[in-house]
């Protein structure tokens, strides 16, 4: 068996006899967006898609990037880049960050009784202005010779991403602006040595979120998971397009 995909799993389902609150991530969220029979294959079925290779790069610059605005956080003052881009405002602390930020045990919480969903998601950071708004903001990091930016259609789920922490955090019952900010890290291959360094141009880019989509899409995926059948694929999904493909060529063999 593969180190990296266990199979079938046995914890974590979706029980329609159940009572007790189901835990259900933006990530898994998203997925349900994206394709609901690979969610419902996952959450309810315990068949999840294959697991990608981690970003070991883009993980380093994240932490890299939280410890240097920790720095900042812990003198609660404006980072250069604040300044650089016209934002007034200063790292937000708050003795939960670590735990807002901790994908794997906690996040940020909130319990939507209408579908008895916890759900949760990991910040990168929360920034905050004189007004008391926060500010959400997500790190992101790549390496290409355009400028970055937003455009994209498939960064719809980066915009997603953002617009579910913001719903969280006004959940758990803060003030949170609809603007929101991604630090985007780009980095830059087109110098003439390597030198044991890789250099990034940062780019600070503001997004105005609406998260009036989450509640409705938590009911329409509690209904998916309560049905006893299993959904239609998303067409522009590429595993159920690939799974479709091996059974037609096996029943052609």
């Amino acid at each position: 068996m593969s180190q990296y995909y266990t199979g079938k799993r046995i914890r974590n389902l979706f029980d329609t006899n159940s009572s007790a609150p189901f835990k259900l991530s933006r990530t898994k969220i998203d997925l349900f967006l994206s394709c609901p029979r690979c969610f419902y294959l996952d959450r309810r079925l315990g068949v999840g898609q294959p697991p990608g290779f981690p970003f070991s790069l883009n993980s380093a610059v994240d932490s890299l990037l939280k410890r240097e605005f920790d720095a900042y956080r812990a003198k609660q003052t404006t980072h250069p880049l604040m300044k650089t881009f016209g934002i007034d405002a200063i790292p937000f602390q708050h003795d939960k960050i670590d735990e807002w930020r901790d994908a794997l045990r906690k996040g940020i919480t909130y319990l939507h009784e209408p579908t008895n969903f916890i759900v949760t998601g990991a910040i990168d950071d929360v920034w905050v202005v004189p007004s008391g708004d926060l500010l959400i903001v997500d790190y992101k990091s790549t390496s290409k010779k355009e400028e970055v930016s937003l455009d994209a259609e498939w960064q719809i789920a980066y915009k997603r991403q953002m617009e579910l922490y913001q719903w969280l955090f006004r959940k758990n019952g803060f003030k949170v602006s609809a603007i929101g900010y991604f630090v985007y890290c780009n980095g830059k291959s087109d110098k003439e040595l390597f030198a044991n360094k890789l250099e990034f141009e940062v780019k600070i880019i503001p997004y105005e979120g609406n998260d009036a989509w989450v509640e409705p899409t938590l009911i329409d995926a509690k209904k998916c998971l309560e049905e006893n059948r299993i959904p239609e694929a998303n067409s522009d999904c590429d595993y159920c397009r690939y799974h479709k493909l091996v059974k037609e060529v096996e029943a052609a063999e």
